[in-house]
């Protein structure tokens, strides 16, 4: 598969360093020589200096013969004009990274008329991201949701947790709810569990969570989801303003802190029922003192400064606020805090790169060209979970789980199957239908495409 990336930033690297663990023919544009040389002395891809808008580069870059460009310049209309010159080019499939929060609302018609096959809203799905996570404690995260109620959930197990020293089918049983651990972290090391699994302090647990209410499943885990009144975010981003879009309605009683006079204004204009106060250059914790952040129930820090963020955080996290957010895009401060996991971490970065590995693996090899399945990355990058479709080709329909021909590869388990609303946690009696959606994980190194892929 050739694909064409279009900007070498924290985005593009990131996703360049998925994707070089494996057999793809990726050329690389950006109009800076350093990042290029960058990135070609480090990974097998091929690099172009150049405007991805440009025809001429495109041209180059070898757009009339490629299957996909991503673009993913910090430029909103660069990405749009880039993958509408591809398309006129020859270039098969097309998505772009968009963030202007009128682009946004209109990526529809957006789509139509620059002929993009997918969208990513990073700084909106990052939004929805908090969103889905207020009141979680800082070693637990939703990562991921599906229809009907059907939950991804990252879980750091602390010592005191009641799921420590336990196999999991003791746990499940005990439990009486729908849930199944998927993926297990250890030291580094990813196994893809079964029953007899014995989990331990410090292991970090990718669960899929069932049909019960969240609510009652996390309390059976021994998490404690806090009660969220007051809020403060501190920063006036632009995923501020998709997450106050999100959380104005419910009621919560926000005070914003931003320094820019201007964006001050704006805020205040969309948000009236918001508390938006203009820091200046002030001292920063000088005026989140002031502003008594030790009395909130829960602090987002959305500054465009990753310090910035991280000293907000540090100063929250000793004045023992419950629930902490801490936005972070460049990749060493991801990974460190990710070890520490003291916060729910959030990542336009991490975001966007993980929805342009979704659309390349959408549009890699033969698959029908429907809807596409949510997909996940687990494990520190180290397992999948992905919804493949159940079509009348698959070699294992209407086979039981506990029947010995139902055989799959090992590092593969099967997570859930979504069979119109109703969603099915798997038990030795359950059967995969044609026009089932299958959720399964597995270890990457199996790159597993097609469902048929999963049989031994």
């Amino acid at each position: 598969m050739k694909i064409i990336i279009i900007g070498s930033g924290r985005t593009g690297r990131l996703l360049i360093s998925s994707l070089a663990l494996e057999k793809y023919d990726i050329v690389v544009i950006d109009k800076e020589r350093k990042l290029i040389d960058e990135i070609t002395d480090k990974y097998s891809v091929n690099g172009i200096v150049g405007s991805g808008a440009s025809r001429e580069t495109l041209i180059a870059a070898g757009a009339a013969t490629a299957d996909a460009i991503v673009a993913l310049t910090p430029v909103d209309e660069i990405n749009l004009l880039s993958c509408m010159q591809a398309k006129n080019l020859g270039t098969r499939y097309a998505a772009a990274r968009i963030s202007m929060p009128d682009f946004v609302e209109d990526s529809e018609n957006l789509k139509c008329e620059y002929k993009i096959d997918y969208i990513i809203k990073a700084m909106e799905d990052v939004a929805d991201e908090i969103y889905q996570n207020i009141g979680m404690p800082g070693n637990t995260k939703i990562t991921g949701y599906w229809k009907n109620g059907l939950y991804l959930l990252d879980l750091n197990l602390l010592e005191d947790s009641p799921l420590c020293g336990r196999n999991l089918n003791d746990i499940k049983k005990s439990n009486s709810l729908s849930i199944m651990v998927v993926a297990v972290l250890r030291d580094g090391k990813l196994t893809i569990p079964d029953g007899n699994y014995v989990v331990n302090a410090g292991d970090n647990l990718t669960i899929v969570i069932g049909e019960n209410e969240l609510s009652e499943t996390l309390k059976s885990l021994g998490i404690n989801r806090k009660k969220v009144k007051k809020v403060m975010i501190v920063g006036g981003s632009t995923v501020s303003e998709y997450l106050l879009t999100l959380m104005e309605k419910d009621g919560y009683r926000i005070t914003v802190l931003e320094k820019d006079a201007d964006r001050c204004r704006e805020l205040m204009d969309s948000f009236p029922r918001c508390r938006i106060l203009c820091t200046g250059e002030g001292e920063l914790l000088e005026i989140l003192k002031e502003e008594q952040l030790s009395d909130m129930d829960m602090v987002v820090s959305l500054t465009e400064s990753d310090e910035t963020n991280l000293v907000v955080s540090m100063f929250s996290w000793s004045c023992r606020i419950p629930s902490v957010f801490t936005y972070v895009d460049v990749t060493e401060h991801l990974q460190l805090l990710h070890k520490v996991n003291i916060d729910i971490t959030v990542s336009s970065v991490e975001t966007a790169a993980l929805k342009a590995m979704r659309f390349i693996r959408y549009h890699d090899g033969d698959l029908p060209r429907k809807e596409l399945g949510k997909f996940y990355l687990a494990a520190e990058g180290q397992a999948e979970i992905k919804e493949l479709l159940a079509g009348k080709d698959f070699g294992l329909l209407n086979i039981p789980f506990k029947d010995p021909k139902f055989k799959l590869k090992k590092g593969v388990l099967i997570a859930a199957v979504l069979r119109g609303d109703k969603t099915i946690v798997p038990t030795g009696d359950t059967c995969i239908m044609e026009g089932d959606q299958v959720i399964i994980t597995t270890s990457r190194k199996l790159k597993i495409r097609h469902l048929n892929d999963i049989k031994a």
